[in-house]
């Protein structure tokens, strides 16, 4: 078949007018006769900066339960649910390496450095939770939800390269980083909304089965065509794909959504929660000005988003290089300021503090989604949890070693309860091994990954 240079804007176009159409979808995709097995959600939660790694890796596989390092130890308890990997690396930050603090939260889920030649503006890739989002998203009435704790305000010039690049992790589109929402209050609204919205939505249209061959035609003709363009056209065809592939599931989901109204019509009574499901959690505001507080009420808010399925994708940014102080830990030195320890035991103490508190937030949401019944076994046994931070030593900006720790079970694909102390892959294998295990096809490797992690995936010995 001879591709004309405008068949694809052709489609484009095309594709527009149905993503208009098909907009705003809220379907209901897992009910059946009963109860169903619950969805696999994906969060992410980042800390910069990095790590005193003495204090975060444990001394070896075999002591990982007994005797964690100090930063874990608030992940008693539920250590058997959380996955640790030592050899992550990180993207090679050159021809950027004055640029740290632009790259450590930007690359975090791209795992790909910005374009060189268009420095001042945003142009990276799709990050990993958007390439899920596009995938799944279309079955719950927000695709994803992004969360910070500050204001992504940071300015800053290191290398040139755009702000955004400094404070978002999300990235919608190479050039569209997507903004992350910090009031606590705003959240919980939008979470009953969308709740109140789904209610009410009914059915927006029937999917025409011409839709479908026209989708399978682009995929496969644009396939085919990927190999033979350069790579800045290979970066503007996989952005158009992504896209594509977004409107490919709400029309999927809109089919499962109109299967599920002729049940009803037929009287056939359906559920998607199990009797014995735990109920929503209820989130309370906190008045007070703790980081704590406020960090722990985002995290009610992840956990309430995912448990009323009202997103299965979200991300949420502990805080970024940019003044951050820890007053509730008894010093009001910031963040950035003391991870240039140079050694000094006094910074390095402090730093190890700073680390445990942001683990412990993390660990307060994972003991959460332990004690929520879903299924036949939990929240968190039905989720994928990734924290971490985009550097490995904030004294010397090193990223060889990237810590990350992983949390649930993701509906039986994951082995947790390990410490794999000799790990050999990059910050994108292992963001595509985690899509993988969330059911999420990729066409392409995640920035610099060039293969799978089997040793995650439950199948390993």
């Amino acid at each position: 078949m001879i591709i004309r240079k405008n068949w694809l804007m052709d489609r484009r176009a095309c594709f527009r007018g149905l993503g208009a159409s098909l907009a705003l979808p809220l379907f209901d995709v897992m009910a059946t006769e009963k109860a169903a097995k619950p969805p696999v959600r994906l969060g992410f939660m980042y800390m910069p900066h990095g790590v005193i790694m003495d204090h975060f890796w444990p001394i070896s596989p075999e002591t990982y339960h007994t005797a964690p390092p100090r930063n874990l130890e608030s992940l008693k308890g539920v250590l058997d649910q959380c996955l640790l990997m030592k050899g992550i690396s990180g993207v090679n930050p050159a021809p950027f390496t004055g640029a740290p603090h632009a790259l450590e939260l930007s690359t975090w889920l791209t795992a790909c450095l910005p374009n060189a030649d268009r420095r001042n503006r945003v142009d990276i890739a799709i990050s990993a939770d958007q390439i899920a989002a596009n995938y799944i998203g279309a079955f719950t009435a927000l695709p994803s939800l992004e969360l910070a704790t500050m204001p992504q305000t940071h300015k800053e010039n290191q290398e040139g390269l755009h702000e955004a690049y400094y404070s978002h992790c999300s990235f919608s589109s190479p050039t569209q980083a997507l903004p992350a929402e910090i009031n606590p209050r705003t959240v919980l609204k939008r979470i009953f909304q969308s709740q109140d919205q789904g209610a009410q939505s009914g059915l927006r249209r029937t999917s025409d089965p011409l839709e479908r061959s026209m989708l399978d035609l682009v995929l496969g003709g644009a396939k085919d065509l990927r190999g033979k363009l350069g790579e800045a056209d290979r970066l503007k065809l996989d952005e158009y794909l992504d896209s594509v592939r977004s409107l490919e599931r709400r029309i999927a989901a809109i089919e499962s959504r109109q299967a599920e109204a002729a049940k009803a019509t037929a009287g056939v009574t359906s559920k998607k929660r199990s009797g014995s499901d735990s109920v929503p959690i209820q989130v309370v505001i906190p008045e007070g000005d703790l980081r704590s507080d406020y960090m722990r009420v985002m995290c009610d808010l992840m956990v309430l988003a995912f448990q009323t399925d009202t997103t299965r994708v979200s991300t949420y940014i502990g805080s970024t290089p940019n003044g951050v102080s820890y007053p509730e830990l008894g010093f009001s030195d910031q963040h950035h300021s003391q991870t240039h320890h140079n050694n000094e035991e006094e910074k390095v103490e402090k730093v190890s503090k700073i680390t445990a508190f942001n683990i412990s937030q993390f660990a307060y949401m994972i003991k959460k989604m332990h004690s929520l019944r879903e299924g036949e076994g939990t929240l968190l046994d039905n989720c994928i949890m990734m924290w971490g931070s985009g550097l490995e030593d904030g004294n010397r900006h090193t990223r060889a070693n990237l810590p990350f720790i992983i949390a649930g079970r993701g509906g039986g694909s994951i082995r947790t309860g390990r410490f794999i102390d000799k790990t050999s892959g990059n910050q994108g294998d292992l963001l595509g091994t985690l899509l993988t295990c969330a059911g999420i096809p990729l066409d392409r490797p995640i920035g610099i990954a060039t293969k799978q992690l089997p040793e995650i995936m439950q199948a390993a010995s």
